[in-house]
């Protein structure tokens, strides 16, 4: 099952607002999702804009889900700490795979 975290949404025609989800990439959009993640209202001018849960995103992280370009974007703005243990991760895979590649 390859998971998503995947931007999901909701509302009214003209006023949509929008929940960050995990859910299983062949899903639709709108569809069944595992768990929601955090939220997103567009059309909040103060406060309470976006809530998201940075210690359930990098939970679904460490179990392998992907995340989506434009809930990446979301999610570098509002859990920045996220954002940056990824790009730790990654470096550290690609120092790896550079020193198994140094042995041969």
């Amino acid at each position: 099952m390859a998971l998503k975290i995947r931007l999901r949404q909701q509302g009214k025609t003209n006023h949509l607002t929008y929940r960050l989800v995990v859910a299983d990439s062949r899903l639709p959009r709108d569809g069944k999702y595992l768990e929601m993640v955090g939220h997103y209202d567009p059309h909040v001018k103060e406060g309470d804009v976006a809530k998201v849960s940075e210690e359930r995103i990098q939970y679904w992280i460490d179990r392998g889900a992907q995340v989506t370009e434009k809930a990446h974007h979301l999610i570098a703005r509002y859990a920045p700490a996220v954002i940056k243990n990824m790009e730790q991760k990654k470096l550290e895979k690609r120092k790896k795979k550079a020193a198994k590649k140094k042995k041969k």
